[in-house]
């Protein structure tokens, strides 16, 4: 359980790793944090996000909760390499976007006095490192905790009240399959339709022209080249499942459009309507 005293470790300072360290920091808990960056080390110790920070991992053996802000594949490899530091019994979480395949990864390595809880913050901007950190932008934002079946109650709930101590709009428990099949469609396929517009033309004088759509809808291209490639390969049967029914989906507009059916057009476009509202309900915390 989280408790007032317990010491919290983060692996990795950039734009999720340093809200995080901001936000427990306010919170109370006391923070070590670790980032081969030392300049990123430096600015969280100044800020006062943490009581102390390195590259040496050793750094979070005395840690009753370490929270790994690495990418997924980066994040399995710290663990093979480095997990003799855990404390034995603390509880090992993350941030990263996709969760079969780190979960499987995991079970193939952590130590069993070690429990691994997945959680997914759906927060984060375009740009990354320490600079762009705000823990505000928890506020608005779903915590995702993604469990299974070997997961205790202890580690859930601590889980979740991380979350709470962030102060996330929204918490919600999902298996890991529910998340990648739901994070295909909501994140993931967003982010190639962004990019495949941005690639269709290389026109520069559309800037002069564009409105708002334009810019809401491509506003996720402007993307971190080194993470989505591997989110997406991870998440490739979900993701490519999503991929095709949104170009069966632009075949039937494309179908419609061409025979001038205005009034299927209009079924559509209701149907759209009604959904898109859902979203503009207001949330709250579960």
């Amino acid at each position: 359980m989280l408790k007032k005293e317990s010491r919290i470790g983060i692996i990795g300072l950039g734009l999720l790793g340093g809200s995080y360290a901001q936000g427990l920091s306010e919170a109370g808990y006391q923070v070590s944090g670790i980032d081969i960056n030392a300049d990123a080390v430096k600015k969280a110790l100044e800020r006062g996000w943490i009581v102390k920070g390195g590259e040496d991992p050793s750094l979070i053996q005395d840690c009753d909760i370490v929270i790994s802000a690495l990418y997924p594949d980066a994040f399995v490899e710290w663990v093979k390499k480095n997990q003799d530091h855990f404390k034995s019994g603390c509880i090992l979480s993350d941030v990263t976007g996709i969760k079969r395949k780190v979960m499987r990864s995991l079970k193939e390595v952590l130590r069993k006095d070690v429990e691994y809880i997945a959680v997914h913050p759906m927060a984060g901007r375009e740009s990354k490192g320490i600079d762009h950190a705000d823990a505000s932008q928890f506020a608005a934002a779903n915590y995702i905790i993604v469990t299974d079946n070997d997961n205790t109650k202890e580690a859930i709930d601590t889980a979740r009240q991380i979350g709470e101590a962030l102060r996330f709009a929204k918490i919600s428990v999902l298996d890991s399959e529910r998340h990648d099949r739901i994070i295909g469609f909501v994140s993931q396929l967003c982010h190639v339709i962004a990019i495949s517009l941005m690639n269709i033309s290389d026109d520069p004088s559309l800037v002069d022209y564009t409105g708002d759509s334009f810019r809401d809808l491509t506003r996720i291209a402007d993307i971190n080249e080194d993470l989505w490639p591997e989110l997406f390969i991870g998440n490739k049967d979900f993701l490519i499942e999503e991929i095709d029914s949104l170009i069966e989906e632009m075949e039937s507009m494309k179908e419609l459009i061409d025979a001038e059916d205005v009034e299927a057009l209009k079924k559509k476009m209701i149907l759209a309507t009604v959904r898109r509202r859902r979203f503009n309900k207001k949330k709250e915390i579960i």
